[in-house]
């Protein structure tokens, strides 16, 4: 089953605890702290793999998960690192963040791999936070939470030429009689309906990626016709082979044929307009074909057409050359910011918290640094619960509650942290 759009979610390791210990041994009864940190959580890893042409095995996995860090031990022993979970999608997928509607990464290189979710990284033992003052600290550092991300996956498919034309034009059997790619043929609308692959050898040494797009009609950028499933695809294609119908038959007129799927193309997406298109007028066999060429020579006589007929692979060879001719003459089209060179970057102010009024007396704290901080903390010990306050001070957040008219003896909420308010 070919699937070519999920959304899925992901969450990578929580990193391990550190530990709170002492070193305890027969000539040192005083020896200082001597816990160990504990270990990163795994990350969420995309790895393109040119075994994959779909993304099925996505489609009822829903939510991924990696392994979290090794709690930190005695004697500065550091915790076992979480294992990163790989996952493994068709060249061609794109990846993109859902709440934040950012494309985190578009995956067209053979080689290509992105961390989409970073593990936790390891609490800190409690050796790290001896000081001149406090020789002895009786607390640790928590591991931090790993992200958690809903992402949407879509594949585009990665060919260097597109066939593109009404339902039933022969588009499948232009692929087929070119390539060593076996497409469903048959004598109805809409017999395929997913795109299909085949490398075409124009020469000993010169070939390229043909796609056999399904067949669009009018209204197809709105959707008709499961129009946006198939648009998609056209996307990479460098080069686009427009094929028409000019025996008519399917009663349809191939003149308005043309005029409407390139109209569709321009609705749907402009960009695809400037991609160079090699007309093939096929089914030249049919009694009214030359007549209905001819009328399209008048309509657009700016056109080269190439006449065909697929079937029995009349007149494919010219076709054939002058996509590789094109190919040479035709860069990349770049669909998104994630495949340039250069970074774009854009202000945006960072927010610590947000402070929300549940009722006259009851507040909640919540934002990615202020639960961070709050999952990290060892709010157990007094020493730890002190660092803690003294965190959210830094933060900003007694002054905030205070303007926003906390008074004393009001209560707070951190996650399923509850305090008192003292101004």
């Amino acid at each position: 089953m070919f699937i070519d759009r999920v959304k899925i979610k992901v969450k990578a390791g929580t990193g391990g605890n550190g530990m709170t210990s002492f070193r305890r041994e027969k000539y040192e009864p005083l020896g200082g702290p001597y816990g160990g940190d504990g270990g990163d959580g795994g990350s969420i890893i995309f790895e393109v793999d040119t075994n994959k042409s779909t993304l099925l095995d996505l489609r009822f996995n829903k939510l991924i998960e990696a392994s979290g860090g090794g709690n930190g031990s005695n004697k500065k022993f550091h915790g076992a690192q979480g294992t990163d979970f790989i996952v493994r999608v068709p060249i061609g997928t794109i990846i993109k963040d859902i709440k934040n509607d950012v494309i985190i990464a578009d995956l067209v290189r053979l080689d290509q791999k992105v961390v989409v979710a970073q593990g936790g990284r390891g609490g800190r033992g409690n050796f790290h936070f001896k000081t001149s003052r406090n020789p002895a600290p009786d607390f640790s550092e928590k591991g931090e939470p790993g992200e958690e991300k809903e992402l949407q996956l879509e594949l585009k498919l990665l060919a260097d030429a597109g066939l593109i034309g009404y339902p039933s034009v022969g588009k499948s059997t232009f692929l087929s009689v070119v390539s060593k790619a076996t497409p469903e043929i048959a004598a109805y609308p809409f017999t395929t309906l997913v795109p299909n692959l085949g490398v075409v050898q124009v020469t000993g040494a010169e070939s390229f990626v043909l796609a056999d797009l399904p067949g669009l009609i009018e209204g197809a950028h709105q959707g008709k016709g499961l129009g946006h499933m198939f648009l998609r695809h056209i996307e990479r294609c460098r080069v686009l082979i427009h094929i028409v119908d000019m025996g008519a038959e399917d009663g349809r007129d191939p003149v308005n044929d043309y005029r409407v799927i390139n109209d569709e193309l321009k609705q749907y997406q402009l960009r695809l307009t400037e991609r160079p298109q090699v007309v093939v007028a096929n089914k030249m066999d049919l009694p009214h074909a030359q007549e209905n060429l001819k009328r399209f020579q008048e309509a657009y006589p700016d056109l080269k057409v190439y006449e065909t007929i697929t079937l029995i692979t009349e007149g494919v060879q010219p076709v054939l050359y002058e996509v590789a001719k094109l190919l040479k003459e035709t860069p990349e089209f770049i669909l998104n910011e994630t495949q340039r060179d250069e970074m774009v970057y854009k202000f945006v102010e960072q927010v610590p918290f947000t402070i929300q009024r549940m009722d006259d007396h009851t507040w909640m704290l919540k934002g990615d640094d202020i639960e961070r901080a709050f999952a990290m903390a060892d709010i157990k010990s007094d020493a730890g619960s002190v660092r803690f306050a003294r965190r959210l001070k830094l933060l900003g957040v007694d002054i905030a509650l205070r303007k926003a008219g906390a008074k004393d003896g009001d209560l707070v909420y951190i996650k399923d942290l509850q305090f008192v308010y003292l101004d």
